[in-house]
């Protein structure tokens, strides 16, 4: 896919990149994000990129904190994944949450941008999140609809199996780890038709329980102090 080289992401902790801890950066993180943006660089000399997400925002907040921030920017390529921190509330109103996220969406598509976005991921394995799953497939439907209205890419989470095995995950559960965030790196950039992909790491072989054997009782007869090899005289 064509386009030129200003990439601006927008979102929450998925796009900031938590679970993908690199100590070296300033907010302590990498991600799929600054993966992405670090492939298109490389056939792009003048390539730009700003990365405006920020961990724990809800949908609203990064419509109205990061959209015209990434406007300004004059932007080739926005990426943006915003609604989970809302799913997960008590209470939510999905049709009213999507009414503000096609207004954002307007913003950044009269700009010319490509546009991705991303489905929810389909939590059915977890015994937390998996409640949620009625939730997100109603928040995905309307997210079809919203890109299909404004000519956005789709970045269809909610399809990939591979994020069942808990390789993909950071210990808490509720990130993507190293090798999620590199996979999903990969995923978007299949979707921008981009040639080449970064290799996931192998899952790392966990330490094995140490084996205990039941005991069994043994009968103990006279000791014999003489070393062996030898006779009492």
């Amino acid at each position: 896919m064509d386009f030129s080289a200003r990439y601006v992401a927008l979102g929450d902790s998925f796009t900031e990149g938590l679970g993908d801890a690199d100590p070296s950066r300033p907010n302590g993180v990498r991600g799929w994000a600054d993966l992405v943006a670090q492939q298109l660089a490389q056939s792009n000399d003048d390539f730009g990129y700003a990365n405006l997400a920020i961990r724990g925002k809800k949908l609203r907040q990064v419509m109205a904190e990061q959209v015209d921030a990434a406007v300004a920017l004059q932007p080739t390529l926005v990426t943006l994944y915003a609604g989970a921190n809302d799913i997960f509330r008590p209470k939510v109103d999905i049709d009213r949450l999507m009414e503000d996220y096609e207004a954002g969406i307007g913003k950044i598509s009269a700009t010319g941008a490509t546009l991705l976005l991303f489905t929810g991921f389909d939590a059915r394995s977890s015994k937390v999140f998996g409640t949620m799953r009625g939730r997100t497939a109603i928040y995905n439907e309307l997210l079809r609809e919203i890109a299909e209205n404004h000519g956005a890419l789709v970045v269809d989470y909610w399809r990939f199996s591979e994020y069942r095995d808990w390789h993909m995950w950071a210990q808490d559960r509720m990130h993507m780890s190293t090798a999620g965030h590199i996979n999903m790196a990969n995923r978007v950039l299949a979707v921008l038709e981009h040639e080449g992909s970064l290799e996931v790491p192998p899952p790392v072989p966990q330490p094995q329980p140490a084996r205990v054997e039941a005991l069994r009782p043994m009968r103990v007869g006279p000791v014999n102090t003489q070393p062996r090899g030898w006779s009492a005289a």
